[in-house]
């Protein structure tokens, strides 16, 4: 069974700082408190530094791992899951983030 993710992609920030603090002080404790209960296995935050040919199009990337598609869509479907999307929509200052899910495939390189 292939396993799930949760990705919010935020664009870039139109007040970069109050953004960060929002991040890391407000939704990253209380998303990780609920995507734990829920079984998520991993999160992987990326801050986009670059891009090759402009400016990158976000500026911070959130993967949230579950073991399944199942496992996500019920946190995703719970009120915990609910508040925690509506909150990345709060602090997302430079227009709604993108949110996706993905079913993940590892290749060893």
């Amino acid at each position: 069974m292939a396993g799930a993710k949760l990705i919010v992609m935020y664009p870039p920030p139109k007040d970069l700082d109050a953004f960060e603090r929002a991040y890391s002080n407000e939704h990253i404790p209380m998303a990780a408190a609920i995507f734990q209960r829920a079984g998520a296995t991993k999160a992987v935050l990326s801050k986009a530094t670059g891009s090759p040919t402009s400016a990158p199009a976000f500026h911070r990337i959130a993967e949230i791992h579950f073991p399944s598609l199942a496992a996500l869509q019920a946190c995703a479907a719970s009120r915990d899951g609910q508040d925690a999307l509506a909150h990345a929509q709060k602090i997302s200052n430079g227009g709604p983030p993108v949110v996706m899910i993905a079913e993940e495939e590892t290749v060893s390189l």
